[in-house]
Parts: structure tokens; C-alpha cells; sequence
């Protein structure tokens, strides 16, 4: 009996969290410490906070997998959620472990806009698109992110000529178009941007360099 409450506490799941980018929702874990882990398959269930009854996630259920997408789950963004695991190994099952509580519009990341540059005489027009969400609307079409957040977007210069790794911010705003002027011909020139949420003061990552030379 000692040698399989041993196996159920080294196999049982650790650092059970959510980790989410513009409401892509994944519950991932890490093994168990003992060797046996390796071996392991696990179950998921979530629910929503306050429900009494657990559900299971089918897709995740006895998989060896270390993350499960919860994403059509948690749809749902403004709810909390918790998801919980257990392993089981050679016919023994660990207890479940809990992940804290997961509420997707509070905690999710939201990712950079697509941008596209344009050049026009010694003006850059930069072409911004919000990230978009994993949920659809009815005709089909992903849902931007900017219909769950009041999303700022902040825009970046880099002049090569001066300093590759030095960005000056040059736009904070709605626009979708933003039009930088009065700079210099014959210079290269990479832009890059960031969403902001004021409500939440997040910032995304960098957007990837858009770079042209005027």
C-alpha cells in the first residue's frame, strides 16, 4: 500500500496553470517528480468557478500529452474558471491538482498588431490590424480582439542609419492608418508596433520589423 500512495504522490501533476494569448486558452502542467511520470497519462476536467460539479475535457482524457486547450471552454471571458489534472501510472492514480483561478479577460495576453508599411514620398503610412481572437461570428469571420478591449495602438520608428536597436514612439491611438512624415530620403527605416489597454495597463509584445528604405 506504502509503494502505491509513494507512486500517487511522485506521479501527481505539478504547476497546473492557464497560459493564454488573445483568449487561446491552454491548461499545461508538469510531470510528476518520479520516474514513473515519464509513463503517465493524464485526465483534465474544468469548470467554472462556483459550479459544483467538475467536467471532463474528452479530448484530454488519458492523453500523455502536457497541456490541454481549454480554449472553446473558457469561451466565456469575462467567467473564472479552474482546471484540475491527474496522472495515473501502472494502474495507480494521483489526486488531482488544481490550477488557481483562471478569469480570460483579465489574464490573457493579448498579442501585437499585423503591421504593413506603405512608403510615399518621405512619408511612411503604417496599416495596423488588431490580433485576433479564437472565436468566430455567425457568418464565420474571427472576432478581433478590439470587440472585448478598448485597445490602443502604439507605433515605433526605427532609423537604421542612427541606432537599430533605439524606437521612438511616433503614434498612440485608435487609428488604424497612421501616417508618419517629415523623414529623410535615402535612409532606411523599420517600424514596429504594440497594443496597449489602458483599462488593464498591458502592453503586448513588439510587433515583427516592417522595414523600408525611402
Amino acid at each position: 500500500v506504502l509503494e502505491s500512495e509513494d507512486l500517487q504522490n511522485s506521479i501527481k501533476p505539478q504547476k497546473v496553470e492557464f497560459h493564454s494569448l488573445n483568449f487561446n486558452n491552454t491548461l499545461q502542467w508538469q510531470p510528476g517528480r518520479a520516474g514513473e511520470a515519464k509513463a503517465a497519462v493524464y485526465f483534465v476536467q474544468y469548470k467554472v468557478y462556483g459550479q459544483s460539479t467538475w467536467q471532463n475535457k474528452e479530448e484530454c482524457w488519458g492523453v500523455q500529452d502536457h497541456f490541454c486547450d481549454l480554449t472553446d471552454e473558457t469561451a466565456d471571458v469575462q467567467e473564472p474558471y479552474y482546471g484540475r489534472v491527474r496522472a495515473a501510472s501502472g494502474g495507480v492514480y494521483s489526486d488531482w491538482s488544481l490550477s488557481c483561478r483562471f478569469t480570460p479577460w483579465r489574464e490573457t495576453m493579448i498579442g501585437p498588431p499585423t503591421v504593413n508599411v506603405v512608403q510615399s514620398n518621405k512619408s511612411i503610412i503604417v496599416k495596423l490590424q488588431a490580433p485576433r481572437s479564437p472565436y468566430r461570428r455567425k457568418r464565420g469571420s474571427t472576432i478581433p480582439m478590439t470587440n472585448y478591449y478598448d485597445l490602443l495602438y502604439q507605433v515605433f520608428i526605427i532609423n537604421n542609419l542612427l541606432d537599430e536597436q533605439h524606437r521612438v514612439l511616433v503614434y498612440e491611438g485608435k487609428d488604424k492608418v497612421v501616417k508618419i512624415e517629415d523623414l529623410r530620403r535615402g535612409v532606411s527605416y523599420c517600424v514596429v508596433a504594440k497594443t496597449y489597454v489602458p483599462t488593464l495597463d498591458r502592453s503586448s509584445a513588439y510587433s515583427s520589423r516592417q522595414c523600408t528604405m525611402l
